[in-house]
C-alpha cells in the first residue's frame, strides 16, 4: 500500500511545476519533495541557529550573541539582494 497523497493545484501551477520539473531533470514529485526539504518554518530555523550555535562553541570557543547573528542575516539579506538587482 503506498503513503501517497494526491494534493490538488490549479492546472497552471501543475503545469509551472511540470517545466521546472523537466528542467532539472526530475519528476513534479522529486521537486515538490526537494521544495519542502529546502524550507524550514521560522521554529526550525531559530533550532538550526540554536545548534549551529551551540556547536561553534562547544568546538571552536566562539559565542555568537543574537546581535552578530542578526547583523550577520542583515548583510547576508543585503548580498543576496544586490546579487538579485545585477542579475535582473
Amino acid at each position: 500500500m503506498s503513503n501517497d497523497v494526491m494534493i490538488r493545484v490549479p492546472a497552471a501551477v501543475r503545469d509551472r511545476l511540470a517545466v521546472l520539473a523537466e528542467s532539472r531533470g526530475v519528476s513534479i514529485r522529486a521537486l515538490v519533495e526537494e521544495y519542502v526539504e529546502a524550507d524550514f518554518t521560522d521554529e526550525e530555523r531559530r533550532e538550526r541557529a540554536e545548534r549551529a550555535r551551540e556547536y561553534m562553541a562547544e568546538h571552536f570557543g566562539v559565542r555568537v550573541t543574537d546581535e552578530e547573528s542578526a547583523a550577520m542575516a542583515a548583510k547576508l539579506r543585503d548580498a543576496a539582494a544586490r546579487q538579485e538587482s545585477s542579475a535582473a
